[in-house]
């Protein structure tokens, strides 16, 4: 295939990449958006497969493309089995181990491109080489390894709260300047460069893990955010590395708009992104320690036959749904409650929160999977003025983003988040497995409020029985 047309090619794959981040912006347009994104990502496997350096590579060795094939096919065999299997429940842990995935072929990518023997790079561009070979093994060793440890997290392997070691700030700046130091030693002389890239790479590894070992499980909305924009940043590294155009601006691409998101969601906690990645609720970085002050006062709980009347007499119903509903799978029993109460007249709505469940939009995509309809899935800032006039909120799963104690309690850990303030609706029903603490571990005053009672039990069987009295 001639140089301009594997151009060509690799122009139509970011085209159709910037499409596709454009339409996964929206719900509306997402199905769209994820549409644009596999044909890119087609277009950027063939212009690979038939472009000068593969072919070189077949026509010198004569397996070259059986080799690739060899990789590319299995890949792809597991990548859609994975992807069809995975319950929305394991999607955040999926998502990191992707991310771990990335990590790593950028520290395999910049090892090989280092001991390239083929490699010829002189005076400057010996040293511009050797330096983004460095620095993108370093962002892809952390990436690798902070990811694999959120993955544990979120699967649930590990414990969700922060691991804190004495004067860790101090040790992470320590682990930074020696990687700098053994980068100075690795740029400066290449030739006995293996060692010191060797050296650096256990520490980042190290550096990644203690990062996010560091981090709460409040936290992890921004930290699956955050490894996304570290994968995007060491994709573009290996881009660098081996002189591939569409590499580095597919990277830069995810680079950027996983940094964007990590904003997007640090504005939504009211937290800035370096006190996420310095500490995350419940440890050192400011947060309280035992989530914050014991909260007064008993649960009342309700009835299933009471509930379903509550939801009967009501005019306008909002629910709120959290990681309980993913955990429970009751998003399409749900969708049908939701319709034959819209089918009655009532204004019934969704509310979500920007970090709801355990990955940015993870909330969004639940609803869209259970056809819920997008004109009456609404965000924080769109329905919080709406609560007052709420007859009845049904919070699903859901605690730390609708706890009280952000607005009231200057000493809670999450003070200052926005929350979604249910509390304001006449009626507030709570579902709920136990009478514990949310993944944040952190006390929620609702619970016990006036206008609050608990249907405690497994969301799945409850919204059923919900459903079951509705149609029966």
């Amino acid at each position: 295939m001639s140089y301009s047309l594997t151009t060509v090619l690799y122009i139509a794959a970011s085209v159709l990449f910037i499409l596709s981040l454009g339409g996964l912006s929206n719900q509306e347009t997402a199905r769209r958006g994820n549409m644009f994104g596999i044909v890119g990502m087609i277009l950027a496997i063939l212009a690979t497969m038939l472009g000068q350096n593969m072919a070189g590579l077949a026509n010198m060795s004569g397996t070259g493309y059986a080799i690739l094939g060899a990789a590319v096919v299995p890949g792809a065999i597991i990548g859609a089995v994975l992807a069809a299997r995975v319950a929305m429940t394991s999607m955040p842990e999926l998502v990191a181990i992707l991310h771990s995935f990335v990590g790593l072929a950028a520290v395999l990518v910049g090892v090989a491109s280092f001991l390239d023997p083929n490699a010829h790079h002189a005076g400057a561009e010996a040293i511009i080489h050797n330096v983004e070979v460095y620095v993108g093994v370093f962002i892809g060793a952390i990436t690798f390894t902070g990811s694999v440890i959120a993955f544990l997290k979120l699967r649930g392997s590990m414990s969700g709260n922060p691991i804190i070691l004495p004067a860790r700030h101090m040790l992470n700046l320590i682990l930074v300047l020696v990687c700098c130091y053994f980068g100075y030693a690795f740029v400066s002389d290449p030739a006995n460069g293996m060692q010191p890239l060797l050296i650096m790479i256990g520490i980042a590894c190290f550096l990644g893990i203690h990062m996010v070992v560091a981090i709460g499980g409040a936290d992890m909305p921004v930290v699956v955010s955050m490894l996304n924009s570290y994968s995007g940043w060491a994709a573009a590294a290996a881009g660098f590395m081996l002189s591939n155009d569409l590499l580095l601006v597919t990277g830069a691409l995810v680079g950027s708009s996983g940094a964007i998101l990590s904003y997007i969601m640090c504005k939504a906690m009211n937290r800035s992104f370096i006190s996420v990645i310095a500490g995350g609720f419940g440890s050192d970085g400011g947060a309280a320690k035992g989530g914050g002050p014991k909260v007064e006062g008993e649960m009342k709980e309700i009835e299933l036959d009471e509930t379903v009347e509550l939801l009967k007499a009501a005019k306008n119903i909002v629910v709120v749904p959290g990681y309980g509903l993913a955990r429970a799978q009751a998003q399409h029993t749900l969708a049908e409650v939701t319709k034959i109460l819209r089918k009655k007249g009532k204004n019934f709505r969704f509310a979500i929160h920007p970090v709801a469940g355990r990955l940015p939009g993870h909330m969004n995509v639940l609803l869209a999977e259970a056809n819920v309809p997008y004109d009456i899935v609404l965000e924080m800032e769109e329905i919080n003025e709406d609560f007052p006039e709420t007859d009845v909120v049904l919070v699903i799963g859901a605690n730390d983003i609708v706890n009280p104690s952000a607005l009231t309690d200057p000493n809670s850990p999450i003070a200052g988040m926005p929350v979604l303030e249910v509390w304001k609706a006449t009626d507030v029903i709570v579902m709920k497995r136990g009478r514990g603490t949310g993944y944040a571990g952190i006390q929620n005053p609702l619970f016990v409020g006036d206008n609050t009672r608990m249907l405690f039990g497994n969301a799945s069987k409850s919204v059923a029985d919900i459903l079951g009295k509705l149609t029966g």
